[in-house]
C-alpha cells in the first residue's frame, strides 16, 4: 500500500470540473462578443418594447380608474333615480289608498241612501197596506154591524145614509175606547 502511495504522489491530480484556460479565454470573449452585438442590437428593442408596454399598462390603468370614476357616478346617479322612484311609488301608494277610502266612503254612503230610500218606500207600502186593512175592516165591520142592527131592529139598514152614519159612529167609538184602554 505504501507502493500506491508514493506512486500517486508523482502523478497530477485529474480534475473533471477544472476548464483549461484556452478554451476558458475563448469562451470569455465569444461571450463578451455576443453580449455586446445583443446590447447593441437588440437593447434599444428591447428598451423600446419596454417602454410601450409601461404606457399601455399606465393608460390602462388611467382607463380603469376613470371606469371606476364614472361607474361610481353611475352608481350614485342609480341610487338617486331609485330614492325618486321610490318617493314615487309612496305618493302613488298613498293617493291609492285615499282614492281607496274615498271610494269605500262613496259606496257606503250610496248604500246607507238605499237601505233608507228601501226602507221608506217599505214603511209607506206598510203604511198603506195597514190604511187599506183598516177601511176594509171598518167596512167589513160596518156592513156586518148594519147587517145585525138590521137584524135586532127587524128593518133593512143597508140602503139609508143614516143607518150608516150611525154604525160609524159606533166604530168610531170602539176605536176610542181601545186606544184609552191601550194607553192606560
Amino acid at each position: 500500500m505504501t507502493s500506491l502511495i508514493a506512486a500517486t504522489e508523482g502523478v497530477e491530480e485529474f480534475n473533471v470540473l477544472a476548464v483549461p484556460l484556452g478554451e476558458f479565454i475563448i469562451g470569455t470573449v465569444a461571450f463578451l462578443i455576443v453580449f455586446g452585438v445583443l446590447g447593441k442590437l437588440l437593447l434599444p428593442k428591447i428598451r423600446t418594447a419596454l417602454a410601450e408596454r409601461e404606457q399601455l399598462i399606465e393608460s390602462g390603468l388611467r382607463a380603469a380608474e376613470d371606469a371606476k370614476e364614472e361607474s361610481a357616478r353611475m352608481a350614485e346617479a342609480n341610487q338617486d333615480q331609485l330614492a325618486e322612484a321610490r318617493e314615487e311609488a309612496a305618493t302613488i301608494r298613498a293617493a291609492a289608498q285615499a282614492e281607496r277610502g274615498e271610494i269605500i266612503e262613496k259606496a257606503r254612503s250610496e248604500a246607507v241612501a238605499a237601505a233608507a230610500a228601501v226602507t221608506a218606500s217599505a214603511q209607506a207600502q206598510i203604511e198603506q197596506e195597514k190604511n187599506k186593512a183598516g177601511a176594509d175592516l171598518q167596512r167589513n165591520v160596518g156592513a156586518m154591524a148594519t147587517d145585525l142592527a138590521g137584524r135586532i131592529v127587524g128593518e133593512v139598514l143597508t140602503d139609508d145614509a143614516r143607518a150608516q152614519a150611525v154604525v160609524d159612529r159606533f166604530i168610531g167609538e170602539l176605536e176610542s175606547a181601545a186606544e184609552s184602554t191601550g194607553t192606560a
